[in-house]
Order: structure tokens, then sequence, then C-alpha cells
């Protein structure tokens, strides 16, 4: 089984690097771009067969030390 995990900035929460993303596209001729978040994403292989204990387990690892809660939001999806 495999838990991915997303993680980004909240809202309100300055972005320099998703600022610097943005106005390097731009640069680049990419006038589309109005603004840009960065993100990680961390993908776990997992032993086991039962979704919703991964799925509690890894909110347990996003919590204690994958995501800082306090300027970051996450989200887990498991795959089987």
């Amino acid at each position: 089984m495999k838990a991915i995990v997303h993680i980004g900035l909240k809202p309100g929460v300055l972005d320099p690097q998703g600022r610097a993303i943005a106005r390097s596209l731009t640069d680049l001729g990419f006038d589309e771009v109005a603004a840009a978040r960065q993100g990680k994403v961390i993908e776990l292989d997992l032993s086991g067969n039962d979704a919703s204990a991964a799925e509690a387990r890894v909110t347990e690892m996003c919590e204690k030390l994958l995501a800082n809660t306090v300027i970051e939001s996450y989200r887990v999806t498991i795959e089987s």
C-alpha cells in the first residue's frame, strides 16, 4: 500500500519560493502565470492492508514530523 502526502503552505503564509517561480516563469514568456505556490509531495510505501488504519498512522506522522502544522496544511491519499 502507498500513502501520498501533499504538503503546502496555509493561505496567508508568505511563499517567497512560489513568488520566485512565478516571476521566473513570467520572465521566460509564460505570461499566463499570475501566481505560484510551492509545496512538497512525500510518497510512503506501507505494509498492511487496512487503508483506514494506514491513513490514521500517516496523519499521525504528518502531525509529528512531516508537516509544520503551524504554517503548513497537508492532505493524505492512500492507494492500494
